[in-house]
């Protein structure tokens, strides 16, 4: 039993972390109102996520772009079949970013980057019909990257550079679904982890074809996060020989990702600007989870079996004035979760992101940049296979209905 609680526990966790339907895509309030596009654009200091090898364009001398976001999302369960259904209640969310570049002179622009392309938090109802398989979810990652950007010619410019991670994830499930002690509280098991940390590493490059297009590419390294000594604490657990569960200590090694995005950019008539961008997430690395145990418990290997995903990005730009600069978008971004592996904790399927957003210029220097984004997922039937209970599988399956609106508000600063 213990063997089989952990070998979906730490694979619901990894989803959570690492799923496509939690890689946070807010990234800078410019970018995000054109569809989350920036591969391409030569637009503000967001250039240190989207294309650092685009930095040593930007006009001034120091560059400063930071904002944050508010995520409102919600997911609903149903089984028709057994009439029960179910709704989050999530706290919200608040990704931020915080970018700024200086230029050296005119062939060097260093950079320095602060981002949260992963976190969520994920809140079911007490004893809710999945509660096996998660009751409650925080996560936090956040990535720091020292930066280069080299101008090779008028037309060509290589940037990237080293990665930090540092991260956190507090999980809690119940042990089954029925296990309780002698007053009827339910048997759960609590998940914490903090202060993890790995390195990765991002490279770029940026061809200004004539003055009004632009080619841009950006590679962002797979990241092994290694958690160590992270500690399992357990609630509510009978006292019988038949549930010797007790309070350990886990390690576990687990994926991040590669991506590789490719853009282009395209100036018509001075006010507009248009922008797309197409992103591969190399999902496939993530075929399992092994954990190492402390103690008794045995290690176990959690199969998870992720695609290859693409996302699908466009974007709109027009200068209204020399006070408002307007932007729209929209994206499709495929779900990298196979059929048989949907779990609540990571309850989405295929998505299309409707944005937009607008920049006040304040000053030559100062402007106010505003985005939102409606995230609108595919409503899906589908179903959780590899939950086991007393040597059988038991399936975990309904349909979801997940959506998400995320206003976000920031700041533009050039010197």
């Amino acid at each position: 039993m213990r063997k089989l609680l952990f070998l979906g526990l730490f694979g619901l966790m990894a989803a959570v972390t690492y799923a496509g339907g939690y890689r946070v895509s807010l990234q800078g309030q410019r970018s995000l109102a054109m569809g989350h596009t920036g591969v391409a654009v030569v637009n503000n200091a967001e250039l240190a996520f989207f294309n650092p090898a685009g930095l040593v364009y930007l006009e001034n001398k120091i560059n400063v772009a930071a904002g944050a976001s508010a995520v409102f999302s919600n997911v609903k369960y149903q089984n028709s079949e057994f009439g029960i259904s179910s709704e989050t209640d999530s706290a919200v969310g608040t990704p931020f970013y915080a970018y700024g570049s200086y230029r050296v002179n005119d062939w060097l622009t260093l950079g320095l980057a602060a981002y949260t392309p992963y976190g969520s938090s994920v809140e079911w109802p007490t004893d809710w019909a999945g509660s096996h398989l998660v009751n409650n979810i925080d996560l936090q990652a956040i990535y720091i990257q020292a930066l280069a950007s080299v101008k090779i010619s008028d037309k060509l410019s290589v940037g990237g550079g080293p990665i930090y991670v540092n991260g956190s994830v507090n999980f809690n499930r119940n042990l089954n679904r029925t296990l309780t002690d002698l007053d009827g509280n339910r048997s759960n098991v609590t998940v914490d982890a903090s202060g993890v940390s790995a390195f990765g590493w991002s490279a770029s490059a940026m061809y200004n074809a004539t003055e009004d297009l632009r080619f841009g590419i950006n590679y962002r390294s797979e990241i092994m996060v290694e958690a160590e000594g992270g500690d399992a604490t357990f609630q509510n657990v009978p006292n019988s020989p038949l549930t010797p569960f007790q309070d350990t200590q886990f390690d576990a090694a687990l994926p991040m990702p590669a991506e590789l995005s490719v853009g282009l950019s395209y100036e018509l008539l001075d006010k507009w600007l248009f922008a797309f961008d197409y992103n591969m997430t190399y999902w496939d690395v993530y075929e399992s989870l092994d954990i190492d145990f402390a103690n008794a418990t045995p290690d176990s290997n959690n199969p998870r079996n992720y695609k290859n995903s693409s996302t699908y990005r466009f974007g709109l730009q027009y200068l209204a004035n020399e006070t408002v600069t307007l932007r729209v978008g929209y994206y499709f971004d495929e779900s990298p979760v196979q059929s048989g592996y949907f779990a609540p904790e990571t309850p989405r399927n295929d998505a299309h992101g409707f944005t937009g957003g607008l920049s006040l210029h304040v000053s030559d220097r100062f402007s106010i940049d505003a985005a939102f984004l409606y995230n609108r997922y595919e409503e899906v039937d589908e179903s959780y296979n590899y939950y086991t209970e007393n040597g059988e599988t038991v399936p975990f399956e309904g349909t979801y209905k997940t959506s998400a609106f995320i206003p976000g508000l920031g700041v533009t600063y050039k010197l």
